[in-house]
């Protein structure tokens, strides 16, 4: 796959090494995953086609400390559908950053994300949520973008990975034979954004 050659190959100039390649063994360097594709897509001979949707999400390692970021992208002309659906997606993760700030909560984070993605009429993806992120690729505390509780109290310090993975239809989701690859349950498009954060005593810091 001529993307996850590029980032093997990009990440080698720049002196990172690739978080996911062989991560509880994942086969590739970075996840591609394409319109009914939630995420952890692998990477290989598909082609792209005008009108498709795709989700870039990739991690890399840099002197022991990892980073996660993603990005939903559309190919040539896209419905008016993908459209919103990928800008509703990126503006709810602007907006639980917004939340993520030192002595507020990981619920307020969770919150906000649901009430933007919902009140567009889009749904969040339950299954699979955001989380701590620094020496291992994942860590605690989880950080769903659906209501659960108040949950833990965000620190100075703290790195999260905060990604709001949104649905156009149901927001359930089956897991492909391959073992890996995460599909909406109804065949509906699905996005994904993602940024590192640390949470700073003002305005979180964007870190990748």
């Amino acid at each position: 796959c001529q993307l996850d050659a590029i980032m093997a190959e990009e990440s080698q100039k720049r002196g990172v090494k690739p978080s996911f390649k062989n991560y509880q063994g994942f086969p590739a360097n970075l996840c591609v995953s394409v319109n009914g594709e939630v995420v952890h897509g692998i990477p290989g001979e598909r082609v792209l086609r005008e009108g498709d949707i795709a989700s870039l999400d990739l991690g890399v390692s840099y002197n022991g400390f990892h980073t996660d970021a993603a990005i939903t992208v559309g190919v040539g002309k896209i419905s008016a559908q993908a459209k919103e659906l990928i800008a509703v997606t990126e503006g709810s993760l602007r907006v639980g950053i917004a939340q993520a700030n030192c002595g507020a909560h990981v619920g307020d984070i969770s919150s906000a994300i649901q009430n933007y993605v919902e009140s567009r009429w889009f749904s969040v993806v339950r299954e699979y949520t955001g989380h701590g992120v620094g020496r291992e690729l994942h860590e605690e505390p989880q950080v769903p973008n659906f209501a659960f509780s108040k949950g833990p109290l965000l620190r100075k310090g703290m790195t999260l990975a905060i990604e709001p993975m949104v649905n156009a239809g149901d927001w359930r989701t089956r897991l492909a034979p391959n073992q890996w690859t995460v599909l909406t349950v109804d065949g509906s498009l699905s996005a994904h954004f993602e940024h590192t954060i640390a949470i700073t005593d003002g305005e979180a810091e964007i870190l990748a």
